[in-house]
């Protein structure tokens, strides 16, 4: 890299607006959204999609509620050709969906273009040229006039081939396609002299595409150009303003927004802005943004993982583990102190509440990702994210004092593999650490109680234990004071319990009861044991036993 990249390269200017109105404005509905993949996406593949791929496609993007699909460029290859083709003749284009081609401003591909659409019921014919003073010079060698010529030629083209076919309602639309880095004046005149041949109307409804096909300056420039654009076209009015952002500076998604703001009302992108060179804008960035500040965004991701599943399958390329909504890890939280908040949300959480959830912006749920991918376990997570896991797979709501008593044996075993933890493993290191499995050193088998005239409670159990079956005789205070002192002279160390919590594990009678007990030794090391039985006294003398134990 150079040291004075000034010396190479050199800043696009902005725009002169200083009494801009977007920066004051809200979006507080859905745009008309154009999925661009099976045409801008497609040709952005090394290996471009066939028929079947196109077909799968198609039918997810009908599924997530579009109803402006650009499905092909027909003219520049006959794949495209024939996959239009067949929408049509097999019958697969819904009423109230338009499809939308592409062609360049040639006469020859305006026809064959046209061929392709033969019997449509809605179509956009999108027709774009080259505007900007770069492409003018170095792409085409042409002037100003000559461009506008080119453009209205095209347009007039079109104009009288869709008269000559109106079994089809047809739209028009026409981008200026290096609208961002042409001069806000001229693109103003060439969309003019093309609005003046189409005569937009309802009748022949039109759509202005403003694209920063090269992101070039930051969002607020392009907010400012879509601004002055349509305060300044004469038609405002009368035609739709769309934008097409790609993602060059890797703010596609900045650059829609504010350009929302500005005055767009049309979005064209990719599902997960797949397109040339850094991509589109994203539109499932777009939509998740508005649905997570209440505004409906009128498309349907309630199977996000599903969405996730068709592209990549079409595609042939990986979501990103950490896109903004859909990524497999995007709702996933590793960190301790972030895996304490999100705890402590869910468990303040009422049915009825608005949706307020540290590092959560919206609902999992919401889009079919479940709570299990909320919160994982390795070696960076505290307390929170194991008692988490815990309580989610299993309905043991671990005490405080537990769950830290627990984070640090998760801790030493993430440390010792150097990976995550499985959901398995973290219950079977549970399960063995707190004596849950078959083979604890005390096993309560039998036991009976009675009261005695003293307010003492005798205790007699049958125990299971590495030597074999023992009784226990014992009294106390009540039932675990019993306990303790009866075991108490089977071990070498004095203790005392210093913690007992219980809780169901259902809202049903005959649920299964769950006790926790800690107890403290007299050299100052404690150890808790837990119990699970659908008898709470049996439960709560096993969790004691399984803390000496």
């Amino acid at each position: 890299m150079l040291k004075q990249p000034a010396q190479k390269y050199q800043p696009f200017p902005p725009i002169s607006l200083p009494d801009r109105r977007w920066p004051e404005q809200r979006i507080t509905h859905a745009p008309r959204w154009l999925s661009t993949d099976l045409r801008d996406g497609n040709q952005a593949l090394a290996e471009p999609m066939d028929s079947a791929r196109k077909l799968q496609f198609w039918e997810l993007l009908l599924g997530c509620g579009f109803k402006e699909i650009e499905v092909a460029f027909p003219s520049a290859s006959q794949t495209d050709f024939d996959f239009v083709r067949q929408l049509i003749d097999e019958n697969r284009i819904p009423d109230d969906v338009t499809i939308q081609v592409l062609t360049q401003a040639r006469d020859e591909l305006i026809l064959r273009t046209f061929e392709s659409l033969r019997g449509a019921k809605k179509a956009t014919l999108h027709l774009y040229n080259a505007t900007a003073p770069l492409f003018r010079r170095l792409v085409f060698g042409m002037d100003k006039a000559q461009i506008i010529t080119l453009a209205t030629r095209s347009t007039r083209l079109i104009r009288q081939l869709c008269e000559e076919n109106p079994q089809t309602s047809w739209q028009y639309e026409y981008s200026p396609e290096t609208f961002c880095f042409t001069e806000p004046e001229f693109a103003l005149e060439i969309c003019e002299a093309v609005a003046e041949i189409w005569q937009p109307c309802p009748e022949r409804p039109m759509i202005i595409n403003l694209p920063a096909t090269v992101e070039v300056n930051t969002p607020n420039v392009y907010a400012d150009q879509i601004e002055y654009f349509c305060r300044h076209f004469s038609r405002r009015s009368e035609v739709c303003i769309s934008v097409h952002p790609h993602n060059d500076r890797g703010t596609g998604v900045a650059c829609a927004e504010l350009a929302m703001m500005a005055g767009a009302d049309r979005v064209e992108g990719c599902l997960f802005g797949n397109g040339e060179r850094t991509g589109n804008v994203c539109l499932v960035t777009l939509a998740m943004n508005l649905y997570s500040q209440g505004v409906s965004p009128d498309l349907d991701f309630s199977d996000m993982n599903q969405v996730v599943e068709v592209v990549e399958s079409c595609n042939q390329l990986p979501v990103h583990p950490r896109h903004p909504w859909a990524g497999r890890l995007a709702y996933t939280a590793f960190s301790g102190s972030h895996q304490d908040a999100i705890k402590k949300g869910f468990d303040s959480r009422q049915p009825d509440d608005r949706w307020e959830m540290p590092y959560l912006p919206v609902d999992p749920q919401d889009i079919g990702c479940s709570y299990e991918a909320v919160i994982r376990v390795n070696s960076q997570s505290g307390k929170s994210g194991s008692a988490w896991l815990i309580e989610q797979n299993h309905g043991l709501k671990l005490p405080r004092a537990l769950q830290q008593d627990f984070s640090q044996h998760v801790q030493q075993e993430a440390d010792s593999q150097g990976k995550e933890m499985t959901q398995n493993a973290l219950w079977q290191l549970f399960r063995s650490r707190y004596g849950l499995m078959p083979s604890g050193h005390f096993t309560l088998q039998t036991y009976r109680s009675e009261s005695l005239q003293d307010g003492q409670l005798r205790l007699a159990a049958s125990v299971v234990t590495d030597g074999g079956t023992r009784q226990l005789e014992c009294q106390g205070n009540g039932l675990l004071s019993a306990a303790a002192n009866g075991i108490s002279r089977w071990l070498d160390k004095p203790f005392v319990i210093k913690d007992y919590h219980e809780h169901s594990l259902g809202e049903r009678s005959d649920s299964r009861s769950v006790a926790y007990i800690r107890c403290l030794f007299q050299d100052g090391t404690s150890r808790w044991g837990v119990g699970i039985d659908s008898d709470v006294a049996r439960a709560s003398i096993q969790a004691l036993f399984n803390a000496v134990g």
